[in-house]
């Protein structure tokens, strides 16, 4: 079996609500990149990724160029077994591994579809019939956000993902945790997150001002150390996330004593090929795992829930459903939350396709 084409698409994903992060960083419409491997084989793999703006070093204009110049190693490869071309398409271009991370998606897609069997057994195995979501709040008013978290919470949500900082105050990011913490009452996971956007004195003086209470800080700062000196000073447990983007980093942040939790992202890592390496290494360590990516669709949705099906449920902090925060849904059969969990897909590979109404129109085509 031979690749003999590669197919992009450009779909523009628009977040149901306006998704207000620290920083300036805004989820409204948001470009994904769709791809389509094809074989000489009749089988087709599909790939998926969506760097959000001002988020990582990573943009979807960038998607493109990166695999038309991976051309060669790729078009005339064998697809079956992802890790071996992505090895050689390291070595032809360093770096860019959100950009690789849809065709590595793709590639687990064929070798599932030719093994007939879906994606978690080839990662692992299943470990759990469903997982665990959180909900993650859109950074507006506390009051608000309280509202949201327990409309949520009907909905059988137990864990919450409070975004901070978008207005520079942090006397209101105080009100957002104790609000949210207040209305979804004892027992379930609170945990706010500033995506780099925090000062350390600000990241501590919230940190201090809600140390009494259950909650958990997501990364404050735009460094390691930094997030390392906020959780000694407050003494609450922190996630990890845009820190945490390889295996260096991951031990880097372990010999820190600063991750308690990590955000395992597909994107970050490079597609399934490298982040199922991190999930062992979190095994390892000890460090719970939310599996997700940056954003995305039905594709890049059905991928980490494969990879979080297959990681024992005690190390599963929780995951996402990337596909049901954007529209439009690019395979209206795709996995949907159900009472605050949910499952992967049922078939071989992924199990799911886009519908070629909703993609439209290729952007390229690399053969």
């Amino acid at each position: 079996m031979k690749i003999t084409r590669l197919t992009l698409w450009d779909v523009p994903l628009t977040s149901h609500v306006a998704y207000h992060m620290a920083g300036g960083k805004t989820c409204d419409t948001v470009a994904s990149v769709v791809l389509r491997v094809d074989t000489d084989a009749g089988v087709e793999g599909w790939g998926e990724v969506c760097p959000i703006p001002h988020y990582l070093p990573a943009y979807a204009e960038g998607v493109r160029p990166a695999l038309e110049y991976l051309a060669p190693v790729v078009i005339g490869a064998d697809p079956v077994g992802a890790e071996a071309l992505m090895s050689r398409a390291d070595v032809w271009l360093q770096g860019h591994p959100y950009a690789k991370s849809a065709l590595d998606i793709a590639l687990w897609d064929i070798t599932g579809k030719v093994a007939g069997l879906p994606l978690h057994a080839l990662l692992g195995g299943r470990q759990m019939a469903d997982m665990p979501l959180y909900h993650s709040i859109t950074c507006i008013a506390p009051e608000e956000m309280a509202r949201i978290a327990k409309e949520a919470q009907r909905q059988g949500i137990t864990q919450f993902q409070v975004k901070l900082g978008a207005d520079g105050d942090w006397r209101a990011d105080v009100a957002r945790l104790r609000m949210v913490r207040e209305a979804v009452g004892e027992g379930p996971l609170v945990y706010g997150d500033w995506n780099c956007g925090a000062t350390r004195l600000d990241a501590t003086r919230v940190g201090k001002a809600v140390a009494g209470m259950d909650v958990m800080l997501e990364q404050p700062c735009a460094t390691l150390e930094e997030c390392a000196a906020v959780r000694a000073a407050t003494g609450l447990p922190m996630k990890i996330d845009e820190n945490g983007h390889d295996t260096a980093s991951l031990l880097k942040a372990y010999e820190l004593g600063c991750m308690d939790a990590v955000a395992l992202k597909l994107s970050k890592f490079g597609g399934l090929s490298p982040t199922r390496r991190a999930r062992d290494l979190c095994l390892h360590l000890g460090a719970k795992m939310c599996v997700e990516d940056t954003w995305g669709s039905d594709v890049t949705t059905s991928a980490l829930l494969h990879l979080a099906a297959a990681t024992p449920e005690r190390m599963l902090l929780n995951t996402c459903d990337l596909s049901g925060y954007v529209g439009p849904r690019l395979d209206p059969k795709a996995p949907a939350r159900r009472a605050g969990r949910i499952a992967p897909p049922e078939g071989p590979g992924l199990g799911v396709a886009p519908d070629s109404d909703i993609l439209g129109q290729p952007m390229a085509v690399i053969d």
